[in-house]
């Protein structure tokens, strides 16, 4: 049997997805479903094609499971990013949305805690306020906090120290109705820093706790 050739409909679905997806003006939430009907679409083409059937047939069906996947990132989750973004504007809190599609808030020392302190500062209780108030009404999500230190003192101290941190942000968020069964924490002591350790600038970086929300597919 000859094989029948791939490119040029295969082509024409990649300058597709292309095209669908480098929309300027798409939300969120239309970008991911886009991507992953892109990506569902060229595997469906590519299968398709190996295994002796149409591409366009194949493309079709793989673009309808992507547009699936890529939608785990809901009108809901954006809502929150801009929420949250909003709420932290002119602070150093970082708000973003992971390639897997989670939301990650990403909150250094000066605004979450002391050093060598897990006691929740003020400045933690405006982020922490509005998170909490958006997940009373969704009871899919699911949420891992991690807590990180700098290398001073040594991992004795410090993995202690990043567990109470992560599990003080769980209990603030428990006392304000968000299920104790829904959030999970850890914590990473000086293990994964994300800056050098060697600076003053550097070490506050690391010192830090990270908030991953995500909504599991169905």
């Amino acid at each position: 049997m000859t094989a029948r050739p791939l490119h040029r409909p295969l082509t024409a679905v990649l300058v597709a997805v292309g095209l669908a997806t480098g929309c300027a003006n798409m939300s969120e939430r239309e970008r991911g479903t886009a991507q992953g009907a892109g990506i569902g679409a060229a595997a469906g083409a590519v299968l398709g094609g190996v295994t002796g059937g149409r591409v366009g047939t194949g493309a079709v069906i793989g673009a309808a499971a992507g547009a699936v996947a890529g939608n785990l990132w809901s009108k809901r989750m954006e809502d929150r990013r801009q929420a949250l973004e909003q709420a932290t504007r002119g602070t150093s809190v970082e708000v973003s949305r992971t390639a897997d599609n989670q939301l990650k808030v990403n909150v250094p020392n000066d605004v979450s805690f002391d050093t060598g302190s897990a006691a929740i500062k003020p400045q933690l209780r405006s982020v922490l306020d509005p998170f909490a108030a958006s997940l009373r009404d969704d009871p899919t999500a699911r949420i891992n906090i991690i807590g990180h230190t700098d290398n001073t003192g040594g991992p004795a101290i410090n993995g202690p120290l990043s567990i109470a941190r992560a599990q003080s942000v769980r209990d603030y968020l428990v006392d304000r109705g968000v299920s104790p069964s829904r959030v999970e924490t850890a914590g990473r002591g000086e293990r994964e820093p994300v800056a050098d350790n060697a600076t003053d600038s550097g070490r506050a970086r690391n010192r830090r706790v990270e908030i991953f929300l995500r909504e599991p597919a169905a």
